[in-house]
Parts: C-alpha cells; sequence; structure tokens
C-alpha cells in the first residue's frame, strides 16, 4: 500500500497521498520497532540488568514519537509550499486510492487497539497508525473537494490540518514515555493517597515514610518504603499486610519494604524519625 500511494501521489499531484504514503514508511519502521521492543521485554533479568529490559519498550515508544514530529515537520512545509504553489491533482485517482488506504488503516487499528494501558510502545503503535487513518480520510475528502468543486487548496490544506492533530498526538506520548524514563509516580497513583492508607491499615504501623514510586514498563509498578511498627515482633504480619493492600488497591505487585521499630536509621527529610 505504501508504494501504490507514492506512486499515485507523485501521479495525482496528491500532496495527501504522499504524505500517507511517507507516513506508512514512518509507520513500517514503528511497528518494527514495536515488536522488537516487545520481544526485548521478554528477557528475563540478568546480572547486568537486574530489572530485566522492560525499559526497552519505552525507550521505543520515545523514538517513535520522534519520529512522529519529524513526520509532522515534512507534512507542514509541503502543505505551505502547496499553498503558495497550487499544482493540478487527478482527483479520481487519488479517491480510489484513499479509500482502499482507509479500509487498510481501520482494519490495522482495531488489531493494535488491544493493548495495554501503560503499554507506551504498542500506544506508539497504535498512534502512527492512527495518523495514517486520519490522513486517508484527509486524502478521501481532499479528493471529493477537488473533484466535486475545483478546490485545490482543500489538498494541502487538510494535510496541514492533520499534522497539527498528529503534532499533539506525538506530543502526549512524549510526555508518558519521558515520565516514565525519568523514574516519575506512575499514572493513576496518588502517593499521599497511598501514604494515608498505609498508615491507617493498623494501629500497629506507627508511621510509613521513605516511600519512592516508579514504573518499568507496561504494568510494572515498583515502589520502596519504610514502615515503622510499635514492636518489632510485628514486623512480618505488617510486611504482609503492606505488600498484599499495594498489589490489590495500587496494582504495585514488586515492594521493597523495610520494616522499623526504633526509628529510620537513616537521614534525611524523606525518612525523618517520626
Amino acid at each position: 500500500m505504501l508504494v501504490v500511494e507514492a506512486v499515485g501521489g507523485w501521479w495525482s499531484g496528491s500532496l495527501a497521498l504522499l504524505a500517507d504514503a511517507g507516513h506508512m514508511l514512518v509507520d513500517a519502521m514503528a511497528l518494527g520497532l514495536a515488536v522488537a521492543g516487545a520481544r526485548i521485554t521478554l528477557r528475563p533479568p540478568s546480572a547486568r540488568y537486574s530489572f530485566g529490559l522492560a525499559r526497552g519498550e519505552v525507550l521505543a515508544g520515545f523514538f517513535n514519537a520522534m519520529t512522529q514530529f519529524a513526520l509532522v515537520g515534512f507534512i507542514a512545509w509541503e502543505a505551505l509550499q502547496r499553498l503558495l504553489r497550487p499544482h493540478a491533482i487527478a482527483s479520481g485517482e487519488m479517491l480510489a486510492i484513499a479509500l482502499v488506504g482507509l479500509m487498510i488503516n481501520v482494519l490495522v487499528l482495531r488489531l493494535l487497539h488491544r493493548h495495554d494501558a501503560d503499554d507506551v510502545n504498542m500506544a506508539a503503535a497504535s498512534l502512527h497508525v492512527l495518523g495514517d487513518l486520519l490522513g486517508s480520510v484527509a486524502t478521501v475528502l481532499a479528493a471529493l473537494a477537488v473533484g466535486l468543486l475545483g478546490w485545490l487548496w482543500a489538498d494541502p490544506v487538510l494535510s496541514l490540518l492533520v499534522s497539527l492533530l498528529l503534532l499533539r498526538s506525538a506530543w502526549v506520548l512524549v510526555r508518558r514515555s519521558a515520565h516514565i524514563l525519568l523514574e516519575g509516580v506512575p499514572e493513576g497513583v496518588n502517593a499521599e493517597v497511598l501514604l494515608a492508607e498505609l498508615r491507617g491499615l493498623d494501629s500497629a504501623i506507627v508511621d510509613v515514610h521513605h516511600l519512592h514510586l516508579w514504573q518499568v514498563g507496561a504494568g510494572q509498578r515498583m515502589a520502596t518504603l519504610h514502615v515503622r511498627v510499635a514492636q518489632a515482633g510485628q514486623g512480618e504480619r505488617m510486611l504482609r499486610l503492606v505488600q498484599t493492600t499495594l498489589a490489590e488497591r495500587f496494582g504495585i505487585r514488586h515492594a521493597t519494604v523495610q520494616i522499623e521499630s526504633a526509628g529510620c536509621v537513616e537521614t534525611g527529610p524523606n525518612c525523618a524519625a517520626r
């Protein structure tokens, strides 16, 4: 389909088709990176990578979003050039090719849509295919406008509008990927709410502090924290209670909990004796 749209765009003089072909080329690379990223995450932890390579899919998603920025720049530049110097367009051929591309993109997007909400790698791949879908819709509308109304400007204008939509989506994906890479608190988790709930679990818990929350990859939330208990003999029971609560209430299934009975042994504002 990529080759068909590229040849069709060159033959018909349609920027929308050429842009969609370029988008498909980037998408082919993006989907390849998505598959590679997903395969990398399946590798078990090693002495060098103790958490495994789950961040591989996040890196792939980040790179895919950056290629989307480059594509948006290309489409916008070409659209402005076409607005200044309009070209003749064979709208019939343009419409036929755009309709075929639209049907293919709808099918692919439905297949990719079934992914984990935290999976930025598959989100990146879906974003690229969504861009193809929007490009195909814009191409169909442009072909109709050119063929029925003679509006040559519709081709670059609709291409430019699609590029603006893709720009926003790419920016959101970059922010999500960067947030995970910078070890920000996972989306949907409120650290203050989590602390309050843990502190109120049992009267034996004196305090919970030195909390750190982050995410390695899709659905892999991590936590480290200190729990101060009233008596040393209560540590094992409190440990199980805290870990169960983190897993069931906040989706954190990998938590390192330090039990303390005589105050925090470390120093600093996050681990002050209470």
